[in-house]
């Protein structure tokens, strides 16, 4: 063994001890990228993912952000209004459709998924329960990249779009069932709250999340009484915590929730899993114990719905009964407040754009941003959403495997 296998260095060696070059960490150019909004073709979704003043910081960093002829006109925002900020506002959609990122608020219709070009980025919902395999296929074949911002997670591991239309939709949700309860046609022809002399209307909640405790915030300053369901007890103490109330709350065992529905004006569902699809937790014969003109808002309508008596319903038609008891089931509650919730998207979203830029593409975004990562269900033609795959009988890959490949 010689001296230096000991680990002493010899003269001959002292060279290793002088000042060495630094190597810096290479700082990432910014990529610059065009944005396409098109009009949303549904007539039940009013929200637009990026406001205008969204538009002029995207604009002022060197992006190109193109805009459908009306896009934004359903939350309140003109052509006018983006064109000020730079925006250019074009005809047709086939022209929004060829940028290199594509905002959309609801998945794209058959038709769009046409005007898709191969190698796009697409940042949608993705609405799961409302999904066709033909529509992953699709996407698949254009070698597509696809993010839907309901699984996009922060670094807490929350989600934060959903998070923010949940607390819309909360309270918004409480409002729509005051309006349809006050209605001798819809409801008891009663108001929602509590009143000198008379008891306090009665409110179920199924869920302890955030839309629930939106729900209960907005009942309880209406002054109805409030009651939540939910199997987790940790969650059903911690809504007790963040609502700073000790209102009742009861697991989800079936004598307790039929007691409650015969003595309930108005039960709100908001109870979401991780896999896409709400499990059923009030069946047709439970429905049939509430009183005439009661009223049911299905929040959980996004993911397949809480009640075995729901249907999807529309803006333009919200509500229908089932042994007297009003059912409103709109899947997106929050295109009722098109203006508000389209600021949440856009302030969520924004950021997202910035940092795609900042890292120097949609690559270095998904290598760096794991919670971001969350978001994509199709990388480059490959499904890499595994729920979605077993679900539609399709392969997938792991995301991360695939992005080794990129280093």
């Amino acid at each position: 063994m010689n001296e230096k296998s000991k680990g002493f260095l010899k003269l001959s060696d002292v060279e290793q001890l002088m000042p060495q070059e630094e190597v810096l960490e290479s700082i990432p150019k910014k990529s610059r990228f065009s944005i396409g909004i098109p009009n949303e073709p549904s007539k039940n979704e009013n929200r637009i993912s990026l406001v205008p003043e969204a538009v002029e910081l995207l604009i002022e960093n060197n992006h190109k952000v193109l805009i459908e002829d009306g896009a934004g006109v359903g939350s309140n925002f003109s052509n006018e209004d983006y064109a000020k900020v730079g925006a250019n506002i074009v005809s047709s959609a086939e022209e929004a459709f060829k940028s290199d990122i594509i905002l959309k608020v609801a998945p794209p219709t058959e038709s769009e998924l046409e005007m898709i070009g191969k190698h796009r980025v697409l940042l949608s919902s993705l609405f799961l329960p409302n999904s066709r395999k033909s529509f992953f296929t699709r996407l698949m074949s254009q070698k597509s990249t696809a993010i839907a911002w309901e699984y996009i997670q922060d670094k807490s591991g929350a989600l934060p779009v959903m998070k923010s239309i949940s607390e819309i939709v909360g309270n918004t949700s409480v409002l729509l069932a005051s309006q349809y309860l006050r209605s001798t046609d819809s409801g008891k022809g009663k108001l929602l709250g509590g009143f000198p002399g008379i008891s306090p209307s009665q409110v179920v909640i199924i869920g302890s999340g955030t839309v629930s405790e939106y729900a209960a915030r907005t009942a309880l300053g209406m002054g109805a009484s409030v009651k939540i369901f939910d199997n987790s007890i940790y969650k059903l103490r911690s809504i007790q915590n963040r609502l700073g109330h000790s209102i009742p709350t009861s697991t989800l065992d079936p004598a307790s929730l039929k007691q409650a529905l015969q003595q309930a004006d108005v039960v709100i569902s908001a109870k979401f899993t991780s896999l896409g699809i709400s499990p059923c937790v009030i069946t047709e014969d439970m429905i049939k114990l509430m009183e005439p003109g009661s009223v049911i808002i299905d929040v959980s309508i996004d993911q397949g719905g809480c009640f075995e008596t729901s249907k999807i319903t529309t803006h333009s038609n919200p509500t229908y009964k089932v042994h007297g008891i009003t059912h409103y089931c709109v899947p997106n509650v929050a295109s009722c407040v098109p203006n508000t919730a389209s600021h949440s998207i856009s302030n969520i979203i924004t950021p997202m754009l910035m940092r795609i830029s900042d890292y120097g593409g949609i690559e270095q975004m998904l290598k760096n941003d794991l919670g971001f990562q969350k978001g994509v269900y199709i990388y480059s033609g490959t499904l890499t959403n595994n729920h979605i795959g077993e679900l539609f009988g399709l392969p997938s890959r792991d995301l991360e495997l695939l992005l080794a490949a990129f280093r």
